[in-house]
């Protein structure tokens, strides 16, 4: 083990959470160089997979990938922790495939704590911080429970849950972050005092169940793919154990014993204060609220590789003790069941993320970055894409002593750059959930080509090593060779590539009408590397999906180009709209509110309409040429 220095008085970045978001900031910042304090009420809960113990999904996995790309960890942990890989709409286009798997749920912890404890700038902390330092209009650091100042040129905060957090189980309520973890009290208050907005949200967790008590021989099972697709671009092949899911399904008796307990729900009774996840909702929600329906779909999920304990993925709920066994009990193959951590339900504080700069820093106080729920969403994929941005960020200009540009992706460059703008223009009132149906530009930021869009990023940033972008050069190399060969080589009088652009026909039939292929393509690739398979796989999969979808990619590439420039109309920090009264009342209102940074951006605001837009670019032209603003 490599010794570590001493810690300094003041460091660079102080990191507040080691959930998702704060782990993958903490790391990221550690590696441009800053020195970086990672704080957390428990050290033994780092990571901790607080909901369901899988990553990636649908739109999900698009994220994961990204994050990879650009030197993050989730993907990292997820290869080395997973027990079933799955790639999920593969019977749909390559634009909505994303990849799944679930996770050994103490293993990932472990894997994870390990991994920061290693990492070279970074030191790690428990304590509970209660408020913020602020000093010359400029946030310098946190106050812990005990009076101890952690000081530093810039914070970022990803509390999770555990702002003002209040756990909810049937009519019983009892403060805290988590179940049987504490809340963290003070830092809304000061928020507040600083003139910050602060909502509240909601979001529920289902029963844990013992899987010694699960009747599986009559419930169908769900394996994961074989052979498994790792997350990580440095993976070269999963090495773990496939333990199956298992389907189930309610019935009008667990819908019965829910509709008449329905009231003492806390989300039903109004409780639980704060606007609950529009789409994972309660299984009460789900049974009052659409009553037509007899069933509803279940996923029983293990926890890991050494536990029985089984994630009830459906049964999220705030219903009383007695209720959810009830419930349970009422499912078949799981009438003997023994419930061995109940549902419940958490209400906490989060700051409605119009008051965040697209790098995630704060507009009212600078050196203060929020990422994470704190911003409004769930999901620990989403957490974990804002925690990466804000560390790179609070490296690069709040904790550098000379600050650099702030690095934004677009919506044409990433998912991440969806979900940050989606939170920066939309502010979502309730908690925010990736889709690929929020991403205009899906087919070109597929989970396949992240590497291929991100790494060059990373690379500048220097967050991509020699060998990924050895890696990544020559897959490139196999990919423009190979586009070449079957674009000048012609089989029956016709360019391989025409043929490969016909329904049904693969790659792999290619290299039956052309022996040569496969061996030009090797030889592109190059290499003795572990990773070399899978390289030569991944450059295959890029020209199948280039050539089939030429014409879409091209037309989506027109209007990305369209995009850029609005985008690249910035439009003055300072800029007055209540000065402009031919805008609608609403847009100013939001205009002025939300003050978007492109004309881009302000496009996507609801309430702005085109015309709007149009009348906003000639004053803001008009602003930039008279005051040679930027």
């Amino acid at each position: 083990m490599t010794r570590k220095a001493q810690a300094p008085d003041v460091f660079d970045v102080v990191v507040v959470g080691a959930g998702h978001a704060g782990c993958e900031a903490a790391h990221v910042a550690a590696r441009l160089g800053a020195r970086t304090l990672l704080l957390t009420i428990n050290l033994d809960t780092i990571a901790k997979m607080s909901c369901n113990p899988a990553i990636g999904g649908l739109a999900k996995g698009q994220l994961v990938r990204e994050i990879d790309a650009l030197g993050g960890l989730m993907g990292i942990v997820t290869d080395r922790t997973g027990i079933q890989f799955r790639m999920l709409n593969r019977g749909r286009g390559p634009a909505v495939h994303s990849p799944r798997a679930q996770a050994d749920r103490w293993l990932y912890s472990r894997t994870m704590k390990l991994l920061l404890e290693e990492q070279a700038n970074l030191w790690l902390r428990q304590a509970s911080v209660c408020g913020l330092l602020v000093e010359g209009g400029r946030c310098v650091g946190v106050r812990d429970t005990v009076g101890v100042e952690h000081r530093g040129r810039c914070v970022v905060l990803t509390t999770g849950t555990f702002l003002n957090g209040m756990v909810h189980l049937g009519e019983q309520q009892t403060p805290a972050g988590r179940a049987g973890e504490p809340p963290a009290l003070g830092i809304s208050d000061d928020l507040r005092r600083l003139g910050f907005e602060v909502g509240r949200l909601t979001t529920n967790t289902p029963p844990r169940l013992h899987g010694g008590t699960i009747d599986y021989s009559v419930l169908t099972p769900q394996y994961g793919d074989d052979p498994p697709r790792p997350f990580s671009f440095s993976t070269a092949a999963i090495q773990r154990p496939s333990i199956p899911c298992h389907m189930a399904h309610t019935n009008e008796r667990t819908h019965e014993i829910v509709r008449a307990s329905a009231h003492r729900s806390a989300e039903m009774s109004g409780r639980a204060v704060g606007a609950v996840p529009r789409y994972c909702p309660s299984i009460e929600a789900k049974v009052v609220r659409f009553p037509e329906k007899t069933s509803h779909q279940l996923f029983l999920e293990p926890e890991g590789e050494h536990t029985h304990e089984v994630y009830a993925n459906g049964l999220f709920n705030t219903l009383p003790p007695e209720v959810q066994v009830a419930m349970v009990r009422s499912i078949r193959g799981l009438e003997q069941c023994d419930i061995v951590r109940f549902g419940y339900g958490i209400a906490y504080d989060f700051v409605p993320p119009y008051q965040v700069k697209p790098s995630l820093e704060t507009k009212r106080l600078p050196g203060l970055f929020l990422a994470g729920q704190i911003n409004g969403t769930s999901g620990y994929e989403e957490a974990a894409a804002q925690g990466l941005m804000a560390g790179i960020n609070a490296a690069l200009v709040g904790g550098a002593s000379v600050p650099r540009e702030a690095f934004v992706l677009g919506r044409s460059e990433a998912y991440i750059g969806v979900l940050i703008d989606d939170l920066v223009t939309l502010s979502p009132r309730e908690p925010y959930r990736m889709f690929t149906s929020r991403a205009e530009y899906r087919l070109l930021l597929r989970h396949d080509n992240a590497d291929r869009r991100l790494m060059p990023h990373a690379r500048r940033l220097g967050l991509c090593e020699d060998a990924l972008w050895a890696a990544l050069q020559a897959k490139e190399r196999a990919i423009r060779e190979t586009l070449d060969y079957i674009i000048h080589r012609h089989h029956d009088g016709l360019p391989l590539a025409r043929w490969l652009r016909r329904p049904g026909v693969t790659f792999a039939a290619l290299e039956a009408m052309d022996p040569p292929l496969a061996e030009r393509v090797a030889q592109a690739v190059g290499g003795t590397s572990p990773s070399r398979e899978r390289l030569l796989q991944e450059a295959i999969e890029q020209v199948e999906i280039e050539v089939k979808y030429e014409g879409y990619i091209a037309r989506q590439g027109i209007e990305v180009e369209r995009l850029r420039r609005t985008e690249s109309r910035r439009i003055p920090d300072a800029f007055d709209y209540a000065a402009l009264p031919e805008l609608s009342a609403e847009a100013r209102d939001k205009l002025a509110q939300l003050r978007p940074a492109t004309l881009g951006q302000a496009s996507r605001i609801a309430g702005v309409s085109p015309a709007d837009v149009a009348l906003l670019m000639v004053h803001v032209e008009r602003a930039v040429a008279k005051n040679r603003l930027p």
